[in-house]
């Protein structure tokens, strides 16, 4: 039974080959799977419990969520750690490589953004949210302006940091940001990107620092 298993699924690895030099080919066997690309981009802001990831792709089974994590891993794209005490919990983490693909992935959405089909109503995660964020970020909105600014999304934290012109985030404490925006992700993506008004999500500290840092992420516009 086991070596039928593994025979089918030499097969299947087999026919997802493109036999064809150009990187994009390859990426596309890398990580062109059916939730690959998303598995892979819940990973981008550190470790994720396999109930997390599930969490924040409502739409996979468990079992596809395992045979992703899986192939990713035998790919050398993600890891299974273990958190050390007092957690001591098995986690799974992208790899310096796998880490490399972000770049990659953002400018992917910033295309498809550009698309009709977009609807930013949909459902989105907080670290979509946040890597939504990065790629969105119109330096020429933030001038002269700098600061820290937190997030709580769901169970997860992230801190932001806006300075010369730049954006950056990471997992983290938003305690100490200057401003901390605390609410759904899907809430934070309509204030950003849906037209939804400041107070639908809850906002503490420099309230005039809030209110123009949701003016720096507009979206490209949509094909003709």
């Amino acid at each position: 039974m086991k070596l039928q298993k593994l025979t089918k699924q030499r097969k299947n690895e087999e026919k997802r080959r493109y036999e064809d030099a150009c990187g994009v080919a390859l990426a596309l066997e890398l990580i062109g799977e059916r939730w690959a690309p998303l598995v892979l981009r819940e990973l981008m802001f550190g470790p994720r419990r396999f109930s997390e990831l599930r969490a924040d792709l409502p739409g996979i089974s468990a079992n596809v969520l395992t045979q992703r994590l899986g192939e990713l891993e035998e790919r050398g794209l993600v890891r299974k750690t273990q958190l050390p005490p007092p957690a001591s919990v098995q986690v799974y983490e992208a790899t310096p490589w796998g880490l490399e693909a972000a770049p990659v992935m953002r400018a992917l959405g910033k295309w498809a953004v550009r698309s009709p089909r977009h609807n930013p109503g949909q459902f989105v995660s907080a670290v979509s949210i946040m890597m939504s964020m990065q790629t969105m970020f119109d330096a020429s909105r933030a001038e002269g302006l700098s600061g820290r600014i937190g997030f709580r999304l769901g169970s997860l934290g992230f801190v932001a940091e806006i300075r010369d012109g730049t954006f950056s985030a990471q997992r983290g404490d938003p305690d100490d940001a200057d401003v901390v925006f605390t609410g759904e992700p899907g809430q934070v993506a309509g204030v950003l990107y849906g037209g939804a008004p400041l107070e639908i999500v809850d906002v503490t500290g420099d309230r005039s620092l809030a209110k123009r840092f949701v003016t720096l992420f507009p979206l490209p516009p949509k094909v003709d």
